[in-house]
C-alpha cells in the first residue's frame, strides 16, 4: 500500500485500482452544488414517505427524533472521513483500508445490490401505480405495465450511463422537481386544512411507543442514510476535502425537512387510517388539490409526472455512486472479473457494471411480479423491506472501518473533524451502530421484538402475506448475495492475477 497520504488540496483522478492508465477517464466534474444535487436526489426517497406516514401521528415524532439522534452522528461521521479519504470508490476504499479486500468486497455487494433492488422493486412499483392512477391506464399484469416497468429501469440505467458532466444535471433536476413537488404538497395542506380543517390532527396520536418504534425505525434509517454515497466519485469532485462537509451538512438539513413537513402535512389532513404506503402520497395530493377548482385535474397530472420523474432520477442517483462503488471493487480483484471495473474511455462511467445493475433490476422486478403473490401494496412493501436490509447490513462493517480509519490513520489530514476528538467520534458511531443494530433485526425479522416485549403482531396483517413467504423473499436475497459474493472472490483470486492495492492521493 502507498504511504502517501490525502492532502487538502484537489487531488489529480487516478486509474481505478487495476485498470490501465489509458482506461482512467475520471474527469472533475462535481462542484459543492452538484454534490448536495446528487445527494438529495438520492436520499430523500418519495417511496418512503407514505410508508413512514402509515405509522400515524407517532410516525412525525419518530422522524423528528431519529433526525436528532441517529442523522446528526450519523452525518457528522461521513462528513470527517468523506472530506479525510476522497478516493475514487468511497465506502469501498474506506472498507479496504480498514478491515481488508474480502470485508471490503462483500460489504459493496450488499450496498451496491440495494439499488438494481430497489429501483427493481418498489420504485417501479410506485412509478407505475402512479402513472397508472393519475396518467394513463396501465393494468396489472399486462403488455402495458410490463413495458412501462421495463422502460422506467433501463432509462434510469442509462442516465446512470452518460458522462457525470452531462449525467449530474438529470439528477440535479430530479433533486428540484423532488424539493418542488413537496413544498407544494405541504403548502396546499396547509391552505386545504385552512378551508376544511385538520381532521388528520383530531384522530393522530404523536405520542412515542414501542410498537411505533420498531415498526418504522427500518424504513427510517433507510430514508437518512446515503449521504455518502457522492464520496463513490471522490476522485471526479473539484474539491471534496472542502465541499463534502459543507455538502453533507446542507443536504442532511433539506432531506429532514422535506421528510417530517410533509408527512406532517399529509397526516393533518388524512386520517392514519386511511394512509397506505404505496398510494399515500399521491392520494393526498389528489385530496389537497380540491381547493384549486377546476385547475385540480391538470395540476394533479403535471404533478404525477413530476412524481416520476423524481423517482426516476432517484434511481438513476443511486446508480451513478453505487455502480463506481462495484466497479472499483472489481476493478481491484474483489468481484469475478476485473473487466467489470473498466470506465468507458469516452463516457467516464463503469458501463459494464451499469448494464449489470440494468439486469439485476430486471430480474428482480420480474421475480417480485411472479413470486410474491400479493396485491401491488403487498409486493410494494416487501420489496421495499429487501431494499433497507440489504442497505443497513452493508452498515454493519462501513460504520467500524471509520473507527478503526480514525484511530488507526491519526495523521490523515482531516479538514473537518468530528467535535470532542477521539471521544465525540466513538460516542457518534456507538449511536449510529446501535440503531443500525436494531434497524437490521428489525427488518430481517419484523414481529420478533414485537414478541419479546409482549406487542400483538398479525404477520399477515402487517405484510399482506405470510411469514414463511416474506422470508423466504428476504432471507432469500441475503443468501444469494452471500453466495455470490464470496463465489465473486474466489473467480477473482483463481484469476491469478496480482491485485494491486489501493493507491493514495499523493
Amino acid at each position: 500500500m502507498s504511504t502517501n497520504l490525502p492532502s487538502a488540496e484537489p487531488q489529480t483522478p487516478q486509474t481505478p485500482p487495476g485498470a490501465a492508465a489509458s482506461d482512467s477517464n475520471l474527469k472533475r466534474s462535481l462542484k459543492r452544488f452538484d454534490i448536495t444535487a446528487m445527494a438529495v436526489a438520492a436520499v430523500i426517497s418519495f417511496d418512503t414517505i407514505g410508508q413512514i406516514a402509515t405509522g400515524g401521528g407517532e410516525a412525525a415524532t419518530w422522524t423528528a427524533a431519529i433526525a436528532l439522534f441517529f442523522l446528526l452522528p450519523y452525518a457528522l461521521l461521513f462528513a470527517e472521513t468523506g472530506a479525510a479519504f476522497p478516493q475514487e470508490g468511497g465506502p469501498y476504499v474506506w472498507v479496504k483500508l480498514a478491515l481488508g479486500r474480502s470485508a471490503a468486497a462483500l460489504t459493496t455487494l450488499f450496498y451496491w445490490v440495494t439499488n438494481p433492488i430497489w429501483l427493481g422493486g418498489s420504485l417501479v412499483f410506485l412509478a407505475a401505480e402512479t402513472w397508472d392512477g393519475f396518467v394513463f391506464h396501465l393494468g396489472s399484469g399486462t403488455f402495458a405495465d410490463y413495458t412501462f416497468k421495463l422502460l422506467f429501469v433501463w432509462i434510469a440505467i442509462l442516465t446512470a450511463i452518460v458522462s457525470l458532466s452531462r449525467g449530474k444535471w438529470i439528477t440535479t433536476a430530479g433533486a428540484a422537481v423532488k424539493v418542488l413537488s413537496l413544498a407544494l404538497f405541504t403548502v396546499t395542506a396547509v391552505l386545504y386544512g385552512a378551508e376544511h380543517g385538520f381532521q388528520g390532527l383530531a384522530t393522530a396520536n404523536f405520542a412515542p411507543s414501542t410498537a411505533g418504534f420498531l415498526a418504522l425505525v427500518p424504513i427510517l434509517l433507510f430514508a437518512y442514510v446515503g449521504f455518502e454515497a457522492p464520496n463513490a466519485a471522490g476522485e471526479e469532485m473539484h474539491d471534496p476535502q472542502r465541499d463534502v462537509p459543507a455538502a453533507l451538512g446542507r443536504s442532511a438539513t433539506i432531506a429532514a425537512a422535506c421528510y417530517l413537513l410533509p408527512i406532517l402535512a399529509l397526516l393533518a389532513v388524512v386520517p392514519a387510517s386511511k394512509v397506505t404506503g404505496i398510494g399515500g402520497f399521491m392520494e393526498g395530493v389528489r385530496l389537497v388539490f380540491g381547493v384549486y377548482g377546476p385547475a385540480a385535474g391538470p395540476l394533479l397530472t403535471c404533478t404525477a409526472v413530476m412524481f416520476v420523474f423524481a423517482l426516476l432520477t432517484q434511481g438513476s442517483a443511486w446508480m451513478i455512486v453505487s455502480d463506481r462503488m462495484q466497479a472499483m471493487a472489481a476493478a481491484d480483484g474483489g468481484f469475478f472479473s476485473r473487466a467489470l471495473g473498466a470506465f468507458h474511455p469516452k463516457l467516464g462511467t463503469p458501463v459494464r457494471t451499469n448494464l449489470l445493475s440494468g439486469a439485476v433490476a430486471t430480474v428482480f422486478m420480474l421475480a417480485a411480479m411472479q413470486l410474491v403473490r400479493g396485491d401491488t401494496g403487498a409486493i410494494f412493501s416487501v420489496v421495499l423491506t429487501v431494499a433497507v436490509t440489504t442497505l443497513l447490513l452493508s452498515y454493519l462493517l462501513v460504520v467500524p472501518a471509520l473507527v478503526v480509519l480514525r484511530l488507526r490513520r491519526p495523521e490523515v489530514p482531516r479538514p473537518y473533524r468530528v467535535p470532542f476528538g477521539n471521544k465525540g467520534f466513538m460516542a457518534c458511531a456507538t449511536l449510529v451502530y446501535a440503531w443500525i443494530l436494531v434497524g437490521s433485526w428489525s427488518a430481517l425479522f419484523p414481529g420478533v421484538l414485537e414478541s419479546a416485549f409482549g406487542i400483538d403482531y398479525d404477520f399477515t396483517d402487517v405484510w399482506g402475506v405470510s411469514r414463511t413467504t416474506f422470508e423466504t423473499f428476504t432471507l432469500g436475497t441475503i443468501v444469494v448475495l452471500l453466495l455470490v459474493g464470496v463465489a465473486g472472490l474466489v473467480a477473482a483470486k483463481r484469476s491469478g492475477r496480482p491485485s494491486p492495492e489501493i493507491r493514495e492521493p499523493a
